[in-house]
Formats: structure tokens, C-alpha cells, sequence
């Protein structure tokens, strides 16, 4: 006998969406954090910042509790005007944030800081927070949009975090369960160790599904066909979306989901063929695994794909 709704709508509020207290507190946090940044780089740099935006799967709503498996982040985006978009301004614009963070935190270990290709990333120990400081270069008349780039290969593309903070509030508004549906499959990525694929392609790839069967049946059903949907297409279809204007890219990427807000990015770009492959295997091997628990009525077998904390009542 499957999962009925309230069941999984358990699950779902009290083991992976992050609790109300914990969001205030994160809040808090990171509240602390951009106003001292956003001073020191008034005060210590020639930087403009005209607007901070908290973006990401915490804005979104589809952000899992803290585990071992699961780690809580937050990103804040900086957006900067007045900067030229050349490869050597965009990564100072990266170093000097960097620099900041750590001057910011003189007590903080180096260990707690870590630039990554796009981002400048600060740990805290005691919440088990991570802050991810993301700078976008503003495009002037076109509110949102902005230029950010990668420090590792000099590339850059144009985002909206708040178009695409819309994108999931929408399929929220259109369907209740879209955001536990996206935490769920998170939560199976997580317990699976598929790195490679990344929150905003798992987001994009469950609205697709959506799209394609619907918000009718079972949440437990729903969940299944994400699953399937991976294993049987065996993610070689280009994904896009009805927000999506041209001009549209050419992709030779073993994986295409296209960015809701600016069709020249593949969200999965970075997904290898190898990769791609490991992927559909531990989708197929989880829909299997998710038919027998269901047929057999069994929610010890669902642990299989969620982990020893699956739980469906108290």
C-alpha cells in the first residue's frame, strides 16, 4: 500500500524542511553578516553595492534541515554597479570580497573560508551555517539581471536570482506539494552522493516532470515519476520552460536543462557523460526500490532511499 499524503506531508515537515526557528535564526545570521560587509566594502573599497538578495534554495523555500548528509547554505547575492565586465575586474571584484570576509572574521580558522569559482564562502562552527557572498555585476535598466562569473575558467552569464526565486513560487502557487516534491528528491540526491547534480537542475527537472503528468495523483506517485522520468529519458532531453526567450543556445552538454531566466546557460553543464550515466543508474535503481516499498507496504524499505531518519508518524 503506497504512502498516502499525510504521511508524506510528515516526512516532509518534520524531517526535511527546515524549521521555523532554524530559518530565523539563519536569518539573523547572515543579517549580521551583510551589514558589516556591506560596510566594509563602502568604507574600504570603491565598490558600489546597490542591492543584497538572499537567493538560492533557502530564498526558495526548498532547503533540507541540517544533517550530516545535508549542509544548510545560504546565498547572498551583492550586486555591483558601475564595474567592467572584463575576466581581470571580475576576479579582483572576487579577491576583495574574499579578503573582506576574512578580515571580517579575524578569529574565524582559515579553514572557515573558502573561495569558490563563484562565490566567496564563510563557515560558522556553531550553527553549521555556510554563507556563500555571490557578487553580480548589475545590468542598468534591467531590474535583477546581472552579469556573474567564474574566477576558475573567466566565463561568465547573465542570472536573475530573483526571476528564478519566481520561477519556483509560481510552481508553488500552481501545485502545494511542488516544494516538498523538490526537498524529497534533494533529500534521495543527498543519501545517493549524486554531487553532480546540483539543486537548481533538480528544482528545474521536477517542475518539468510536473508539467509533463500533472499535479494530479499521490505525492508518494509524483515522487516515483520524477524518478522514472530521470531513469527512462535517461536525462538526454533538453529541458526548458515556457519563461524561456530567445535567443535559445546550442548545447553538445550530455545534459541540457536550460535556465528559466537566460536560455544561453545549461544549469548542467558540468554534469561529465560519466556522471550523467550514474545519475539515470541510482534513479532506476531508486524507482525500483520505490515500487517494492509501496507494493509491500513496508516504510522500513523506504530508508533505502532516505535514510535511517525516514519516518511517517511519531
Amino acid at each position: 500500500m503506497p504512502l498516502n499524503n499525510a504521511q508524506i506531508r510528515y516526512f516532509d515537515s518534520n524531517i526535511l524542511r527546515l524549521t521555523a526557528e532554524s530559518r530565523k535564526q539563519y536569518h539573523a545570521q547572515v543579517d549580521r553578516l551583510v551589514e558589516d560587509l556591506r560596510a566594509n566594502i563602502r568604507d574600504q573599497t570603491e565598490l558600489k553595492v546597490t542591492r543584497v538578495f538572499k537567493a538560492g534554495s533557502f530564498a526558495k523555500f526548498t532547503i533540507l534541515q541540517k544533517t550530516s548528509i545535508d549542509p544548510v547554505d545560504v546565498d547572498v547575492i551583492f550586486y555591483i554597479a558601475g564595474q567592467s565586465i572584463d575576466a581581470s575586474s571580475l576576479a579582483g571584484l572576487s579577491d576583495k570580497i574574499f579578503e573582506l570576509l576574512v578580515k571580517q572574521y579575524p578569529n574565524k580558522s582559515v579553514a572557515d573560508f573558502e573561495l569558490q569559482r563563484k562565490a566567496a564562502t564563510v563557515k560558522f562552527v556553531r550553527s553549521g551555517l555556510s554563507v556563500d557572498i555571490v557578487p553580480v555585476i548589475e545590468i542598468a535598466g534591467r531590474p535583477g539581471f546581472g552579469w556573474q562569473f567564474d574566477i576558475h575558467d573567466g566565463s561568465r552569464v547573465l542570472t536573475n536570482p530573483p526571476g528564478q526565486i519566481q520561477f519556483v513560487r509560481d510552481r508553488k502557487t500552481q501545485d502545494g506539494d511542488f516544494r516538498t516534491l523538490v526537498r524529497m528528491a534533494k533529500k534521495w540526491r543527498n543519501f545517493a552522493e549524486l554531487k553532480p547534480l546540483k539543486s537548481f537542475a533538480i528544482e528545474l527537472i521536477m517542475a518539468h516532470v510536473v508539467a509533463i503528468n500533472g499535479s494530479g495523483g499521490s505525492i508518494e506517485h509524483r515522487f516515483r515519476n520524477f524518478l522514472l522520468y530521470i531513469a527512462q529519458s535517461g536525462l538526454k532531453e533538453k529541458i526548458q520552460f515556457p519563461e524561456n526567450e530567445a535567443p535559445f543556445g546550442s548545447f553538445s552538454d550530455p545534459v541540457v536543462v536550460l535556465d528559466p531566466v537566460y536560455s544561453l546557460n545549461n544549469v548542467t553543464s558540468r554534469i561529465s557523460e560519466a556522471e550523467r550515466v550514474e545519475i539515470v543508474k541510482a534513479a532506476e535503481d531508486a524507482w525500483y526500490a520505490a515500487q517494492f516499498a509501496s507494493a509491500e507496504n513496508d516504510n522500513d524499505l523506504w530508508k533505502d532511499l532516505f535514510g535511517k531518519k525516514f519516518r511517517v508518524e511519531d
